[in-house]
């Protein structure tokens, strides 16, 4: 059998869904041998560039049968058919159809990258290529730096990188002046002798005379073949073996080196993201804001979640509040009574106990008179609120038990009534209509929530204030407690209700403690992160649809090398992963652009001191979401680009 043998081809498109039907083959029945070089000439419109796309193996017959080197070419599945291209076939194109952001040398090594040829092994083919084609000083140049006879030879040594055992040129010197064309020519038969099976499509029937067999179509039917098959030859025979089957143990021996087709993807979206850089900019911007704001949001979510945890540290890690309520059931309030605290003292769970009676009271010192909170407490509050004394001392036992008249200032009152920072130790200071003396200034410690600054307060004995300053309100304390540990506080917590019921008989007292006031902190803190993560994510969402109306014009832009592509033997999967490579990279350039910048913007917040909290988790997470939100929403312009028809795509612009 002929090494391509077509049987009744006939080809025709539209008919479907009310179209016109329109034939463009009928019933082609052609035998080309191994060697020849074979001329199919006829006038535009006679169905020559169709065939030439079926015997290319870039369209379908609708019936018909094409068998290449005794093989059903319809038997060949999506892949096959693509390996049949790269290894079989080389595509020489009236319009050169040369990649433009590629140089001489890159364009040529496209079908060995797809076929999978090491890289050094295809760079040095191609070169060797084009240096045999007089192009040693034109390898990095790209096409737009080439002439018209220039690029045609590029495309010639395009076709030769994987043997290309079948030659198809399509109007090869449509293009060219006189002189270009005769070398081209001279080339094709120079490839002919060397045992390349050539076919020239022309509608020049004076190129077509010097081919060695002419085959003249004419509205889509075969009427005229020289038939002069002489020069056939079998000493390409082992050439044609070696390359026509695409699925064989030569493809096997040049399994996909996929680490070459990403590297070379990634170059080439590279190249297409700097000839573009504004486009790729504005994109990018998106992506940028989208990660900035989700590490930042959750940097100040995560911060503020600690300012809260480190403010109810401080007032003691395992703390418990009792104080006195109305009963559900109704009648008078309870009191915490001191027999009451001396019972809870002598539970064992329990480390401190700090009975706490407050109430506003108006201070006066020298040009300052202003109500502020008062405290009235035992020596305890430092420990159990792990807050030191900056200056002075905070009271003592021997203070609360003989009612003494001493102060303790929160640091804000102290700047207040000492503004130039003068030693308030000693000094006499009016509460309501007492005189009480300062002996100490507590260290700045903040609010514990929005409403309830420890520094806006003062602090005095507790004994002293229940006899000197709140008389009537001797039974209004409440109580702070501090177990042992966290393990013992559910315990803690179920002995002391059982205590008190079984005292006042009765449930006239709230208990609380400071792992439930915790989850319902964090929970809130919590919520607000989630909040704010979820509108930043919104912005990185909005940054990944843009990347998928940029890659979709993209495709758009660039439906030609598509067709070169798959002309030179890419698969779907290879176009595929050419365009969601590109996505990805815009992604995640933008993703690290956008967390270098949080970076900078952490870094000023925290100078002006705003809490933030960064992590390397975060930062991580965003830059990987970029990533994949650039891999999901570049998947499907890529489908697109994968599933563009050869033949539309080579004539598009």
């Amino acid at each position: 059998m002929a090494l391509i043998s077509l049987r009744n081809i006939k080809k025709h498109y539209g008919g479907e869904n009310g179209t016109p039907k329109v034939d463009v083959l009928q019933g082609i029945n052609l035998d080309i041998n191994t060697g020849e070089f074979v001329a199919l000439v006829g006038s535009s419109g006679s169905g020559k560039s169709t065939l030439m796309h079926l015997l290319g193996c870039l369209d379908q017959p609708s019936s018909g049968e094409y068998y290449f080197n005794h093989r059903n070419v319809a038997t060949l599945d999506l892949d096959q058919l693509a390996a049949l291209r790269r290894e079989a076939f080389g595509f020489v194109f009236q319009a050169y159809h040369l990649i433009p952001t590629e140089s001489a040398i890159e364009n040529v090594e496209i079908p060995a990258i797809y076929a999978g040829i090491p890289e050094a092994q295809r760079q040095a083919k191609a070169r060797q290529l084009l240096q045999r084609l007089g192009l040693a000083d034109r390898l990095h140049n790209r096409p737009a730096q080439l002439s018209g006879g220039q690029q045609q030879r590029v495309s010639i040594a395009r076709a030769l990188i994987n043997g290309g055992s079948v030659i198809l040129a399509d109007e090869p010197t449509g293009a060219l002046d006189s002189r270009s064309g005769s070398k081209v020519m001279e080339l094709l038969r120079e490839l002919a002798d060397q045992g390349h099976t050539v076919i020239l499509i022309t509608h020049d029937y004076s190129v077509a005379s010097q081919a060695r067999r002419v085959i003249e179509v004419r509205d889509g039917k075969i009427v005229g073949d020289s038939g002069d098959l002489h020069t056939a030859s079998t000493t390409s025979s082992d050439n044609t073996a070696t390359n026509d089957e695409p699925s064989s143990t030569r493809t096997q021996q040049q399994s996909a080196h996929l680490a070459d087709e990403i590297r070379d993807a990634c170059r080439a979206a590279w190249r297409v993201m700097w000839l573009n850089r504004f486009r790729t900019g504005l994109t990018l911007l998106g992506i940028i804001i989208g990660v900035a704001s989700v590490i930042i949001m959750l940097a100040v979510g995560e911060g503020a979640k600690r300012e809260v945890l480190q403010q109810l540290n401080a007032m003691g890690p395992n703390m418990m509040y009792v104080g006195p309520a109305v009963p559900d059931s109704g009648g008078p309030r309870g009191v915490i009574s001191e027999a009451d605290i001396d019972a809870i003292s002598q539970m064992p769970e329990v480390l401190r106990i700090m009975p706490i009676l407050r109430d506003p009271a108006l201070l006066r010192y020298g040009g300052v008179s202003r109500n502020y909170e008062v405290l009235a407490t035992n020596e305890s509050l430092p420990q159990i609120n792990r807050w030191p004394v900056a200056q002075g001392r905070f009271y003592t036992d021997e203070d609360n038990r003989t009612i003494a008249p001493v102060v303790v200032l929160g640091h804000r009152v102290y700047t207040r009534l000492f503004p130039n920072g003068a030693d308030p130790l000693g000094k006499q200071i009016l509460l309501n209509e007492s005189l009480y003396e300062v002996i100490g200034v507590m260290a700045e410690k903040g609010a514990e929530s929005g409403y309830n600054n420890h520094d806006e307060r003062v602090y005095i004995p507790r004994k002293t204030g229940m006899v000197r300053l709140f008389p009537k309100l001797r039974d209004e304390s409440y109580i702070n407690l501090e177990i042992r540990h966290s393990g013992l506080m559910d315990q803690a917590e179920q002995k002391l209700e059982a205590l008190l019921l079984d005292r006042h008989g009765r449930d006239d007292f709230w208990l609380t403690n400071s792992a439930s006031r915790l989850e319902a902190e964090m929970a809130t803190s919590n919520s607000m992160t989630i909040m704010l993560g979820m509108i930043a994510a919104i912005s990185l969402l909005v940054g990944g649809i843009g990347v998928m109306n940029v890659m979709l014009m993209t495709v758009r832009e660039r439906t030609r090398e598509i067709g070169i592509r798959v002309a030179t033997g890419a698969r779907q999967r290879d176009i595929l992963r050419q365009f969601i490579t590109e996505s990805a990279m815009v992604s995640l350039l933008g993703g690290l652009i956008g967390a270098g910048l949080s970076g900078l913007i952490i870094i000023i917040l925290h100078w002006v001191d705003v809490a933030v909290a960064p992590s390397i988790t975060a930062l991580l997470g965003a830059v990987s979401c970029a990533l994949i939100t650039g891999l999901i929403f570049g998947f499907m312009p890529a489908r697109q680009a994968a599933r563009l028809n050869p033949v539309i795509a080579l004539a598009g612009e």
